[in-house]
């Protein structure tokens, strides 16, 4: 048996029946997505609800929509009715779904749901299903191939599910006008999180780390002070304090077997005159994407407000570790 022949079977397979999915969005989505809308900004939220794999997915769903500023809680079926359907209050929406639209647990739910000002949204591969005529909004998964062999295992169905639940959320963000920010703030432990809120400011070295001297000081001296303050990188100075530019270990180890008296030349002979700067009021992330971009180990931090760059600050590769931002 070829496996990878096998696999690349199954990913043709859910790919079809997602593009199937996509082509059949019509006004109904629209309606899902205001439907949702009007509960969230009236503070409502989403109750997800499911069995089986369907309730699986309903789980990722519901991660993803809290994750991204639209409070969802998941509600097990099968205790609804003994108890937990008190996590349901009027003016929010239940997001249901079924494969097939008539999962028993799910059904017996509705009468009770009939006793809350809620809306439903449900999510089934059958639009003439008990649960699907019983919405208020119908959204259609339905497919015409599971990628198991079997055509037992539900795969292309939980996939289309969960496709569909990724584009409510996503649209619900844009909808919501949610930013990277509002992401950072749900997301503080993570990498990202951090990247995104701290800024460049938390981040940089100032004072007695930061090796500041004239364009005309030597080569020797600029050594020592980058010594003393620990840096790979001096920050050279005009008299009014605006940049002149910068000079690195790595631009001394370029010139050293070349020139022959390197060390009491003046250093605005070997200094990069226009370095790559960032303003101090970016936030943290913009320092990753251009140490990356230009393949460079520190970032001068400028203030720009009074025309001329002014050097406050630098940020170097080897301090993002500390700040977990790599």
């Amino acid at each position: 048996m070829d496996f990878v022949q096998q696999a690349r079977r199954v990913f043709a397979i859910e790919l079809a029946e997602v593009r199937r999915v996509a082509d059949r969005l019509d006004d109904s989505f629209g309606l899902a997505v205001e439907t949702v809308l009007r509960s969230v900004e009236n503070r409502g939220k989403i109750v997800v609800i499911g069995v089986g794999k369907s309730g699986h997915i309903g789980e990722k769903i519901a991660a993803t929509l809290t994750s991204t500023g639209s409070p969802a809680v998941v509600l097990n079926s099968l205790n609804a009715m003994h108890g937990d359907l008190g996590v349901i209050a009027d003016g929010d929406v239940i997001l249901a779904l079924s494969f097939s639209g008539e999962t028993e647990e799910l059904l017996n739910i509705l009468p009770a749901l009939g006793r809350f000002d809620v809306k439903i949204v449900s999510i089934t591969g059958n639009p003439a299903s008990t649960l699907a005529k019983n919405s208020h909004v119908h959204l259609d998964a339905s497919i015409q191939e599971e990628a198991c062999p079997l055509g037992l295992a539900p795969t292309s169905s939980t996939t289309a599910t969960l496709v569909l639940g990724d584009a409510l959320a996503m649209v619900l963000l844009q909808a919501r006008g949610f930013q990277k920010e509002d992401f950072a703030r749900y997301h503080p432990g993570g990498s990202l999180g951090r990247s995104l809120l701290l800024k460049i400011t938390d981040i940089m070295r100032t004072g007695e780390k930061l090796a500041l001297l004239p364009p005309t000081a030597t080569v020797r001296e600029v050594l020592k002070r980058m010594a003393r303050a620990r840096t790979g990188s001096a920050i050279l100075i005009h008299a009014d304090g605006t940049l002149a530019g910068v000079f690195t270990h790595g631009d001394f180890g370029r010139h050293f077997e070349t020139v022959p008296d390197l060390l009491e030349r003046p250093v605005d002979e070997f200094m990069t005159s226009k370095p790559i700067t960032i303003v101090a009021d970016k936030m943290a992330v913009e320092v990753l994407r251009i140490l990356e971009k230009h393949a460079i180990d520190d970032l001068v931090v400028v203030d720009t407000s009074h025309g001329a760059p002014v050097p406050v600050g630098l940020v170097d590769s080897q301090d993002l570790a500390k700040f977990r931002l790599v």
